[in-house]
């Protein structure tokens, strides 16, 4: 097979589909790779190294798709990079498919099979390639040391000859992958963390990480596939009055609730944002899909009140050598289950979008068709 890697082009990516010692690897089963040039330059990788690990470095995109059987990438390409793809061609990578119709589009017109990461069903077998996850677990860890990095204070406890001082109160909401990293991260930096999820099954992991589990004694929203379910606009009001003396007094707020095709659910009002104390900070990983927080701005640090919002946008990216580490390995255990070339494979139908020109994944093709209804086309 004939595979191809891109050089991200997305001004605010970092991360490579293939590092060096992945590439190797999937060339020494037999592979042809191509590599982008420059594709490794946010983590540190050249040319030489990818040379030196077996593939092909080529200068452009017109010559890395146009022989491409297979085209490992971590978001979509554009609509131009598609069209020049054969038909028969595949390409993997978190896609996005909710968000982006116009890569789904130019998919179908190219007749090419994609297969986006952030669909793969949440099942035991699928762990190495849940991308999702092994992208959230760099997020949770960075939004604990952008929190720590904004807060005008100390995380932990310190006592000293000049007087004590006590650690920070750190709370996390949504414990899920990026939470729980949240949680572990801040522990180690000296933090009193406490969390809340609206899942029940929650509260287990949560405790199991030395943090105090917050319940609210609502009632649990536990979805399908691990998910929490959409939440009603009475249980959103009842869920912001029991917060609210939470978070009034936490110094650092994470924000980890997000669910792929989804608008983030909103946990954090603006007059919660009020009672916090000048000097707090709250850091929203969801900013990207709607926010957690009213306030955020996707890529943007914000001010309220004396509170400090930071609104994360790419965030995996801004650790961009072992997140591109550890995509790489979801990417070739992908790979490993192309190659077995079973199509009722559980993973390989949860994860296809498109095929032969057309959205074979029902909630995506849904969604498709309400946005274009939307849109009156």
């Amino acid at each position: 097979m004939r595979i191809g890697v891109l050089s991200e082009r997305r001004t605010a990516e970092r991360r490579v589909a293939l590092l060096p010692e992945a590439a190797r690897a999937i060339v020494g089963s037999g592979h042809e790779l191509a590599v982008q040039a420059g594709a490794g330059r946010w983590v540190h990788a050249s040319d030489a190294d990818y040379a030196d690990a077996g593939a092909t470095v080529v200068e452009t995109v017109a010559q890395l798709v146009a022989a491409a059987d297979l085209l490992l990438v971590v978001n979509p390409p554009e609509a131009e990079v598609i069209s020049s793809l054969k038909p028969s061609a595949t390409v993997v990578g978190l896609l996005n498919p909710f968000q982006e119709p116009e890569f789904l589009d130019a998919a179908c017109a190219a007749g090419i099979t994609t297969y986006a990461l952030e669909l793969v069903p949440r099942i035991s077998r699928a762990q190495s390639v849940d991308a999702l996850s092994s992208q959230s677990l760099v997020s949770g860890y960075r939004a604990a040391l952008v929190g720590a990095q904004l807060l005008p204070r100390f995380f932990p406890l310190f006592m000293t000859a000049a007087g004590t001082i006590p650690p920070a109160q750190v709370l996390v909401l949504g414990a899920g992958v990026a939470g729980l990293q949240a949680i572990a991260t801040a522990r180690r930096l000296g933090a009193v963390v406490s969390a809340y999820d609206v899942r029940a099954a929650a509260a287990d992991e949560v405790r199991s990480l030395g943090a105090v589990f917050v319940d609210l004694e609502l009632e649990s929203q536990d979805g399908a596939g691990g998910y929490a379910k959409g939440q009603s606009a009475d249980f959103a009001t009842r869920q912001h009055a029991a917060l609210t003396p939470y978070i009034a007094k936490a110094d650092v707020v994470i924000t980890t609730a997000a669910i792929p095709g989804r608008t983030a659910p909103l946990l954090v009002t603006a007059a919660m944002v009020a009672t916090m104390r000048p000097g707090s900070v709250i850091v929203d990983l969801a900013a990207q899909s709607g926010g957690n927080c009213e306030l955020s701005e996707p890529g943007q640090t914000v001010e309220h009140s004396g509170v400090t919002v930071w609104g994360g946008a790419d965030v995996p990216s801004q650790l961009p050598v072992h997140a591109s580490k550890l995509y790489g390995a979801n990417l070739s255990a992908f790979l490993k289950l192309l190659e077995a070339g079973d199509a009722q494979d559980e993973i390989l139908r949860g994860s296809q979008v498109t095929a032969g020109g057309r959205i074979v994944h029902e909630t995506v093709l849904a969604a498709h068709r309400d946005r274009h209804r939307d849109q009156g086309e």
